[in-house]
């Protein structure tokens, strides 16, 4: 495989190290954010922040890239997103921290874009499994070891933040010295979600409720160890746990749901993220091993829901409708990701930490049982038509160039730059 690697080189090592910062500054953030006395509900809305940043990268994303170039605009937009970093050490602010945020959801929505359509242009039919399972391999890691950076200083200094920033810098040089010939412009598509309600209910309801649920997780769970009474290597631990869980969980769950009715799976995956966010609730556990297990089991089914929901969709959707598809859901994703954090931070002030995972638990109890009320109204796809749960989570990771007011006669174009 290597011909199929060598034209992306440099590509993912600044992959490598922009999702390597992008990880450490995710948990530092309402680590730090928690030490400095920032309200349950602050937090909430630094991580409802980030998506909302994200979801406006998705929409506008693409005219950017079309108007500086891919080069062009990936070093403009690591530049920015590495001095953000370091805005937020200087001035301790919520209300700036949440505007910082989105700048920060922005700048990674294109970057995302950057990569991905790069990824997909240099990749054939043959090579293009290979690469973005290399690329997933890629991000799981670096962004697991990025977490466990947060051990390396006090998050109540500098240093911590520098180092975000650097990482993040670092990732320009690659792309800024690479020879090889940068992608066309992304051509965008338009997004029809009542449509894609109608192709498959489970699909984009699984999606909100993953960005309810998950979105959640992201930004409250290190406040959560740290109330627990974790420190700064336990946070990272107990982030780095449900990564890795989530990738353990992905193929089993994914290749199983290749076999049978998905939303079987789907039901199975929540009800068992549910009774881990319930046991959380109900026993409270301090902090050690049966805290890790649980967070274990958690990400173990919750985070691979998200991929069976796109593979759901794709099984009712045209080959030349992946992309719509991909974008779509992205979108309904981030939507329930903005609402998530800030529903969850509220019940946090009302009930205690543990009202995080009681949230989580509610959202796919919910997902569940839509899913089971959607099987007594609709007969499954027939295995045959399904399309490959690896195949879709190509598309699952990828989010295509979104513009809301692209002709609707795009949607059915299929987009060889498919991106995050």
């Amino acid at each position: 495989m290597t011909p199929a690697f060598a034209p992306i080189t440099a590509l993912l090592i600044s992959v490598a190290m922009l999702l390597m910062g992008n990880g450490l500054q995710g948990t530092l953030l309402p680590v730090r954010a928690n030490l400095e006395a920032f309200s349950a509900t602050d937090i909430g809305v630094l991580g409802s922040s980030y998506f909302l940043g994200f979801a406006a990268g998705c929409l506008y994303g693409p005219r950017l890239i079309r108007r500086a170039g891919h080069i062009r605009a990936f070093t403009a937009l690591v530049a920015l997103a590495s001095c953000v970093v370091l805005v937020h050490s200087l001035f301790l602010t919520p209300v700036l921290w949440w505007g910082l945020r989105a700048m920060t959801g922005f700048c990674f929505a294109v970057l995302y874009m950057i990569i991905e359509s790069w990824l997909n242009e240099k990749s054939t039919n043959e090579t293009r499994g290979f690469v973005f399972s290399l690329y997933t391999i890629i991000n799981l890691t670096v962004i697991t070891i990025g977490q466990l950076m947060l051990g390396l200083d006090r998050p109540e200094d500098f240093q911590l933040f520098i180092l975000a920033s650097i990482l993040v810098s670092l990732a320009a040089v690659p792309i800024a010295l690479t020879r090889a010939e940068a992608p066309m412009a992304p051509r965008s598509v338009k997004i029809r979600v009542w449509h894609l309600y109608k192709l498959s209910p489970v699909g984009v309801v699984g999606c909100l409720a993953v960005g309810l649920a998950n979105g959640s997780f992201w930004a409250l769970a290190p406040v959560f160890a740290q109330n627990k009474g974790a420190d700064t290597w336990g946070v990272a631990v107990f982030m780095s746990v449900a990564v890795i869980a989530g990738a353990l969980g992905q193929w089993p769950l994914g290749r199983l749901s290749d076999k049978t009715d998905r939303r079987k799976v789907i039901i199975g995956a929540a009800c068992g993220s549910a009774t881990a966010g319930v046991l959380f609730f109900v026993l409270a556990p301090p902090w050690g091993v049966p805290l890790l297990s649980l967070i274990f089991v958690f990400g173990l089914f919750a985070l691979p829901i998200y991929g069976i929901c796109v593979a759901h969709m794709n099984d009712y959707v045209a080959p030349d409708g992946y992309v719509e598809a991909a974008s779509g859901l992205l979108l309904v994703f981030a939507l329930g990701a903005v609402i998530g954090p800030v529903v969850a931070s509220t019940l946090i002030r009302f009930f205690g930490s543990e009202a995080l995972f009681g949230m989580t638990a509610g959202v796919q109890l919910c997902l569940a049982a839509f899913a089971f009320y959607r099987m007594q109204k609709r007969a499954p796809a027939p295995l045959e038509e399904h399309v490959t749960f690896a195949e879709s989570l190509n598309f699952a990771q990828t989010v295509s160039s979104v513009d809301p007011t692209a002709d609707a006669a795009q949607h059915a174009k299929p987009d060889a730059t498919a991106v995050k």
